[in-house]
């Protein structure tokens, strides 16, 4: 058993089967809880990013084709459990690479990224359960890769990684969670309901590390975080950035209303 955090994060990121890199997350964090994992600067330097592992289905389709269905029906009501654990599955990699690629941290960042992942996969696990009392298995629906294709835009630089992955595309789960859950509560659906109710509560907590290791990011090379902020923001995102935004939940992981005043803003203008 390695005690370099580096490569077990990678065994994590490699694992294809869902229920081995849940098993590895796991086994990974409480290994880390246990200080027999540590960051190893004799680690071999990461790897080029390529595709996470992960099963063969879903199949992966641009974002315009991943059909919308009404949650009238069971069916509908799947489709949005499948696409929110397709989130989580893929936030399970993201958190892993953040360990994995990012070299010479402080050790609390190693473990925010570790916990990090260890909550995705239990999200993951919660609603792979869902979707099996609503009569079907992660795979069974299409799915986008957008928030894998933002990392590999964002591999190359930390600070454009803590920027746009966690306080941009991982954040707009604040925004629009609230939504489906009163859409939810409409058709009487209170077993989903409790689940993201649970990721809603928990991921602002993954937002506020991003929030938290931007900052610290833009401390170590001398730049203004918000004005650093909206660059990346123009640079990656140029004008599709989506609003509105749940303003209490960001507050709580770090934004500030001017922040959130700027970004209102952006968005209108997308």
């Amino acid at each position: 058993m390695t005690t370099d955090l580096h490569a077990a994060a990678k065994r994590c990121l490699d694992a294809t089967d869902p229920a081995e890199k849940l098993r590895l997350t796991h086994a990974t964090w409480q290994a880390f809880l246990a200080g027999e994992l540590l960051p190893d600067d004799t680690s071999p330097a990461p790897e080029p990013i390529g595709a996470p592992g992960r099963p063969e289905r879903p199949l992966l389709v641009p974002q315009r084709q991943v059909p919308h269905r009404g949650l009238g029906s069971a069916e509908g009501r799947a489709a949005l459990v499948h696409a929110v654990a397709h989130i989580e599955f893929n936030a399970i990699n993201l958190a892993w690479d953040a360990v994995y690629r990012f070299r010479g941290k402080p050790l609390a960042y190693y473990r925010d990224w570790a916990s990090c992942a260890h909550d995705e996969a239990r999200h993951f696990a919660m609603l792979s359960a869902r979707l099996a009392e609503l009569g079907h298995a992660y795979g069974d629906f299409d799915a986008h890769n957008g928030l894998w294709e933002m990392a590999e835009k964002t591999a190359h630089h930390d600070t454009a990684r803590m920027a746009l992955v966690p306080r941009v595309l991982e954040a707009r789960g604040l925004d629009v969670t609230p939504g489906m859950i009163e859409r939810l509560l409409s058709v009487g659906d209170e077993r989903t309901v409790a689940i993201l109710e649970v990721i809603l509560r928990e991921e602002v907590a993954h937002v506020a590390a991003g929030t938290r290791w931007f900052r610290h990011c833009c401390e170590r090379d001398g730049l203004d975080p918000r004005e650093t902020f909206l660059d990346l923001l123009r640079d990656y995102m140029g004008r599709n950035l989506r609003g509105p935004f749940n303003r209490p939940a960001r507050l709580e992981a770090g934004f500030d209303d001017e922040e959130l005043d700027q970004l209102t803003a952006l968005a209108l203008q997308s």
